[in-house]
């Protein structure tokens, strides 16, 4: 008994892509890159870019990796501020700023800024690069431990 062949199998049994699968992909990479070139001529203003507020304090420190899951946090002075063997989200943010670093060519060990807004935003901030990321959006536990670092 043989099989019914289908039209989206070739003689040699690979499957194929519809070609009208093909085309919507194409268009959509099109319609990106022509939006994208609008506003990039046009000088149109950046969306979802945080409000503007006032500093409500602000701590420099320095997130040194120590392995895949640990970090230690030291001061402005150089003092220790915590040691954790298994620092978690704190070791996910200083791998982003370690990656980001080693981009730029600068020292891993160099301190950031963690920065609370009136607003009620907690960044991470590295000067040396420009680099920033917004604690909260990744939920209360994980921009805690920030905040735990600013209390000591």
């Amino acid at each position: 008994m043989s099989t019914p062949e289908t039209r989206f199998h070739r003689p040699d049994a690979n499957d194929m892509i519809p070609p009208v699968i093909i085309k919507a992909i194409f268009a959509l990479v099109l319609t990106t890159l022509a939006m994208v070139a609008y506003a990039r001529l046009t000088d149109r203003p950046m969306a979802a870019v945080p409000p503007a507020a006032d500093v409500v304090r602000e701590r420099t420190v320095s997130l040194i990796g120590g392995g895949a899951q640990a970090v230690t946090v030291l001061d402005e002075n150089g003092d220790l501020l915590a040691d954790l063997a298994h620092g978690g989200f704190v070791t996910v943010i200083q791998n982003g700023l370690q990656r980001q670093r080693l981009v730029h060519g600068v020292d891993a060990d160099l301190p950031v800024r963690i920065v609370e807004y009136a607003n009620g935003r907690l960044t991470v901030h590295d000067d040396l690069t420009d680099w920033s990321v917004e604690l909260r959006n990744f939920g209360a536990d994980n921009s805690a431990a920030f905040v735990r670092l600013m209390d000591m």
